[in-house]
């Protein structure tokens, strides 16, 4: 049965959300340390890591039970922004839109309990986006350029292959457009990956093989080559029906040549002056949120819950590599994947409306559709004038 747009919209969201939460009470722990303490995290319903920490130790923060961290609010803001301006999004976008959402528009930050501006919570690599655009006035173009490459332009982007759905080279090209304003390199190029994913997402007759497929067909330089090795063991792995473990330790060990991070990824006061090539501009590296995202969507032939429970049990950056795989698979199958409980308590916990989120923002990309449609309806009109006179002389 063909899902609606409204159904996919409402699937993608749950999955970041739901990605989210279950990452959040994990995140920066190792698989290992995940399996040590929680054998297997499976429900919203977990208690953080750190929450019996003395709250100056988890910078003030409250996690666990359904709360999610700045990759949905961030997401949440860049929905926002599509349905102040209604059309496709470029870099000044970045400079005024995000800048707008992030500094300047408080709203609820369910990590510090308070009414707060989202850039109170975000971390520097997303604080960079206010720094470059309204403190130093750069080219909005160049707002990327010098900040540390991460996983932050990926783990929000998601929107842009909604606006562009089933169409995943615009959706590159949008994303990249509009992400240059926040990063560069390998993060950049995340960006513009994951967004082609989510449009592949809504092709007609889509598989997470076809998807995967497709964004190794757009992706350059490290990002291509980590995802099509990640693809080429999962696939190994899927046919062999390997357990979680065995699975999380093949993908580590691939990804490990695109991704110098590992399991050591706390920034402590011994690695002040170290020399590292991580989150630095790089041809040959790659995030490894999205190869891994992507790699469990492929090991688990596409089933939503079970993908999303194997990446964020592979510990690191949990929830981002749950958002991601949440949003893409969530696209795919659409709101058949909403749990009504976990939809509930994430809600609840966040004092959030997912569902009226997502239709609202259907809305907007039903008017960003038809403004295409128009667009498009005049270009071929104008193109079919020029090439008239041709095929008259021809014929």
């Amino acid at each position: 049965m063909t899902q609606s747009l409204q159904s996919r919209v409402r699937g993608m969201l749950h999955g970041i959300a739901l990605g989210d939460a279950l990452g959040a009470p994990v995140e920066k722990l190792s698989a290992a340390q995940i399996r040590e303490r929680y054998g297997r995290v499976t429900s919203v319903m977990t208690r953080w890591h750190k929450m019996d920490l003395p709250p100056e130790q988890r910078n003030h923060r409250v996690r666990g039970d359904g709360i999610v961290t700045d990759d949905t609010l961030m997401t949440l803001a860049m929905m926002d922004i599509y349905a102040d301006t209604r059309r496709h999004l470029d870099a000044w976008d970045m400079a005024d839109g995000m800048v707008r959402q992030i500094a300047w528009i408080k709203r609820w930050v369910p990590e510090l309990q308070r009414e707060a501006m989202l850039i109170d919570r975000l971390f520097y690599p997303e604080k960079w986006i206010f720094q470059r655009h309204q403190l130093s006035s750069c080219d909005p173009r160049q707002g990327g350029i010098g900040n540390m490459v991460n996983c932050g332009a990926a783990m929000y982007i998601a929107p842009v292959g909604v606006v562009n759905a089933a169409d995943p080279k615009a959706a590159y090209d949008e994303a990249i457009a509009f992400a240059a304003g926040h990063q560069e390199s390998y993060g950049l190029e995340a960006a513009g990956v994951m967004a082609a994913a989510v449009a592949a997402a809504f092709l007609p007759g889509a598989t997470i093989d076809a998807i995967v497929d497709t964004v190794i067909g757009l992706a350059k330089d490290g990002t291509r080559t980590a995802i099509i090795a990640i693809a080429e063991t999962a696939r190994a792995l899927r046919a062999s029906g390997t357990d979680h473990a065995s699975a999380c330790d093949a993908f580590h060990s691939v990804i490990a040549r695109y991704s110098v991070m590992g399991d050591d990824v706390n920034h402590m006061p011994e690695k002040v002056g170290r020399p590292t090539d991580a989150y630095r501009p790089s041809r040959l590296q790659a995030i490894e949120e999205l190869p891994l995202a992507l790699g469990f969507c492929l090991l688990n032939d596409g089933n939503f819950r079970r993908s999303i429970e194997d990446g964020i049990n592979s510990g690191r950056d949990t929830d981002s590599i749950g958002v991601m795989a949440g949003a893409i698979l969530g696209a795919l199958h659409g709101e058949s994947v909403i749990d009504a409980a976990d939809r509930a308590q994430i809600d609840a916990a966040n004092r959030l409306d997912l569902l009226a989120s997502a239709d609202a923002f259907t809305r907007t990309v039903s008017d960003i559709f038809a403004s295409d449609r128009a667009i498009a309806t005049k270009r071929d009109a104008a193109r079919a004038a020029l090439i008239a006179p041709a095929q008259a002389l021809v014929s």
